[in-house]
């Protein structure tokens, strides 16, 4: 499911406007329509859902706005709505890269933009896609099982991992939730801004397919001190003995391998947690080395992809 359904792209530069121009011939029929204009073409245009005012533009929703003018881009950045904008950068005569308009090191600042493009035409559709759902803050999806669904964390999931995570036997072993919602969904928010649109990926929501509901968390991270990435995993009591976490677990490291071109995942066991040992070896894990972390014994297992 597409959440964007139309870009406008305001472009001052007419090479690179010639060029969105090819891409939007390519991409833009069954996923979303794409309208491009210069600034003045904007202002005298009818029927674009944008008002220009001194309190900067108001635009319809599931909308993603592109522009090479960073003064534009300023513009939709200090709206009262939170207006998602990609900067497009290119080459100027010089070969640096820069924007539309040279007038100015002002003008040349996107730093009100989080994501900036180059070469459109190296770019799908589902790029777009992306860099809206992260700009909007919605969930990208990441993979699918024969039973279950990945996606990334919401703090809308934080009631179901409390449910989860209530049962003894789930934190007997890994560490539990803040004391309150409020602190878990204060770090929910902070692992979405810096975890997820940093790395692209982290720890995910577990679905189930059959039903949509929160039934774990699992993914991949870095733990500080390591270079190789950690596969993490919980799936709550009522769904145990099914499969489930082996099902979701080696789909995760298979998406390790094609999608983030990992070469090398490690987990880390305590002693006495034999349900965990016994599916990291089912897994592919080999153990590697006994060590102490923060005053804990672990058995650090090495899987290679």
């Amino acid at each position: 499911m597409y959440f964007l359904k139309k870009i406008y792209a305001v472009i001052e530069n007419k090479e690179a406007r010639q060029e969105m121009e090819r891409w939007a011939q390519v991409y833009q029929n069954g996923f979303f329509q794409v309208e491009i204009y210069g600034i003045e073409e904007l202002l005298m245009a009818d029927g674009v859902e944008v008002r220009l005012s001194e309190e900067a533009p108001v635009t319809q929703e599931n909308t993603l706005w592109i522009t090479d003018a960073p003064y534009f881009a300023r513009m939709l950045q200090e709206s009262k709505k939170e207006v998602p904008a990609l900067a497009y950068l290119h080459e100027d005569d010089s070969g640096e890269y820069t924007s539309g308009i040279g007038a100015s090191d002002r003008d040349r600042d996107f730093s009100c933009c989080r994501y900036a493009m180059m070469h459109p035409l190296e770019l799908d559709a589902e790029y777009f896609e992306l860099i809206y759902r992260r700009l909007k803050r919605l969930p990208w999806d990441i993979l699918e099982t024969e039973r279950c669904t990945l996606r990334e964390s919401t703090v809308a999931d934080v009631p179901a991992f409390y449910e989860i995570y209530k049962e003894p036997s789930i934190t007997a072993y890994m560490e539990n939730l803040f004391l309150t919602p409020e602190e878990e969904n204060a770090y929910m928010e902070d692992y979405i801004d810096k975890v997820y649109a940093y790395y692209d990926f982290g720890v995910w929501t577990v679905l189930e397919k059959a039903t949509g509901q929160v039934i774990g968390r699992a993914g991949l991270s870095y733990r500080e001190g390591f270079e190789d990435p950690e596969l993490g995993f919980v799936i709550g009591v009522p769904w145990q003995g099914q499969g489930l976490a082996y099902e979701v677990c080696s789909a995760i490291l298979d998406y390790g391998r094609r999608v983030l071109d990992f070469e090398r995942v490690q987990v880390f066991v305590e002693p006495g947690n034999e349900a965990s040992l016994s599916l990291c070896r089912k897994l592919g894990f080999k153990e590697s080395e006994p060590l102490t972390l923060d005053g804990k014994k672990y058995m650090r297992l090495i899987a290679i992809l």
